[in-house]
């Protein structure tokens, strides 16, 4: 029954958005998946990786023979897009044998096994979806919130020292190579994702069953609740706001060798194309999950996460495409999810109930900061700084303290039964 729930209100959502941007005269989430079944598609790393999270209820055999025909069948289409000189792009073939597999699923399959199989098509299908729907998240946001926040929190950044500004620089003298290693981490989030959720979702195919929580819960309701945000505080970034990238609709170009004066901020009018997507950094947040749900594994899967996540935070700073207000809203946010997902699944009990609500609170709190005290934050930096820095730590040791105590507790050793003395 969740499942199918959630399967439903999933439809009902694509549908929404699918009407909201025709409305705007684009094709919306559902037109742009189904024309990747031909068209090349805007991303095959992430058509691979939602083949890879559909394969983990296959078998060995089964998976080998999948990837074989993803591969085939995108060798055909790579020869004829040379042939006829169309655009190239791989990822066709992978999800060609999604599909192909939500086929089997519903004519070669009954029961249990029907239903497994049904569940990793979704999910490999959830993820795909999902981009396409962050997509028209941020058209909607473009076309519906002519004017943003960022002189807010630009000033409230004073705060923290300009982080953005500091790390704009330090990008900028790594050079080109700094520059291509940070952008590929950050384009290739959802594949990092699926890295670390293969490896929780490793022994499916033997247990024929999904665990009750894994990383792609998070990495969805993330993406699912974060753009609600982005319509109640909109605001497009420091590149664009004070940057070269915002034309005349910037205040000025100074991003990031001259941090922004203290005046007192106003809201400002900007372009129906560049994304209101910074409050909170999902980049951030979804780097968090991935750090977070990297702890249970091997060493270096740990230090794939903390890679993951320290790149992430250089690169959304770094590029201009956040504030450190932003980073802060972004890691309350997740754990604020985390925490709530971790108890509806092990059931909601005080300490749930009590992690959930002061997350939330702490979120919130940051907000209404941000929006109604920059500019008693930014003449207050050694006051409101270390608070903001303490508010985050807060909520980060609120969670760490009570998932710790959720936790199976192991079993003592056994001690030898005491032996008789030989004579």
């Amino acid at each position: 029954m969740l499942w199918a729930t959630a399967s439903v209100v999933a439809l009902g959502f694509l549908i929404a958005l699918e009407i909201a941007a025709r409305h705007y005269g684009l094709p919306g989430p559902m037109t742009n998946q189904a024309k990747e079944v031909i068209l090349a598609p805007k991303s095959g790393p992430l058509l691979y990786a939602g083949m890879a999270l559909m394969m983990v209820v296959l078998t060995w055999r089964e998976r080998f023979i999948a990837a074989g025909v993803a591969i085939g069948i995108d060798v055909i289409f790579f020869l004829v897009r040379w042939a006829v000189d169309a655009k190239m792009m791989f990822g066709n073939g992978a999800l060609w044998v999604t599909l192909g597999y939500a086929v089997i699923a519903v004519t070669r399959r009954t029961g249990r096994e029907r239903l497994l199989l049904l569940k990793g098509v979704g999910l490999g299908l959830l993820l795909v979806a999902g981009r396409k729907t962050g997509d028209t998240w941020l058209l909607i946001t473009s076309k519906t919130r002519p004017t943003v926040l960022d002189q807010y929190v630009a000033i409230a950044d004073h705060a923290l020292g300009n982080p953005s500004w500091l790390a704009g620089q330090i990008v900028k003298a790594t050079g080109p190579i700094g520059d291509h290693i940070l952008d590929y981490v950050y384009i290739q989030l959802a594949v990092a994702a699926v890295i670390v959720a293969l490896y929780q979702l490793r022994n499916v195919a033997t247990e024929r069953r999904f665990p009750r929580h894994h990383l792609v819960r998070t990495f969805l309701t993330i993406g699912l609740l974060g753009p609600g945000i982005y319509m109640i505080f909109p605001v497009v970034g420091p590149i664009f706001a004070y940057g070269a990238d915002g034309t005349h609709w910037a205040v000025a170009d100074l991003w990031p060798n001259t941090p922004p004066p203290l005046n007192v901020p106003h809201s400002m009018p900007f372009d129906e194309i560049t994304p209101r997507n910074c409050m909170p950094s999902l980049h951030t947040a979804w780097a968090t999950a991935i750090f977070i749900h990297s702890r249970k594994g091997p060493r270096i899967l740990q230090f794939f996460g903390a890679f993951w996540l320290i790149s992430t935070l250089g690169a959304t700073l770094g590029f201009g495409y956040h504030y450190g207000t932003d980073i802060i809203a972004g890691v309350v946010f997740t754990l604020t999810i985390e925490a709530a997902l971790r108890s509806q699944e092990r059931g909601w009990d005080r300490s749930g109930i009590q992690l959930a609500a002061y997350g939330a609170t702490v979120f919130a709190a940051l907000l209404v900061s941000y929006r109604y005290l920059p500019m008693e934050m930014a003449e207050h930096p050694w006051v409101f700084g270390p608070l903001l820095i303490l508010a985050m730590i807060s909520v980060i040791y609120g969670y760490v303290r009570t998932t710790k105590r959720w936790e199976p507790k192991a079993a003592p050793a056994r001690q030898p039964e005491p032996q008789p003395e030989l004579v």
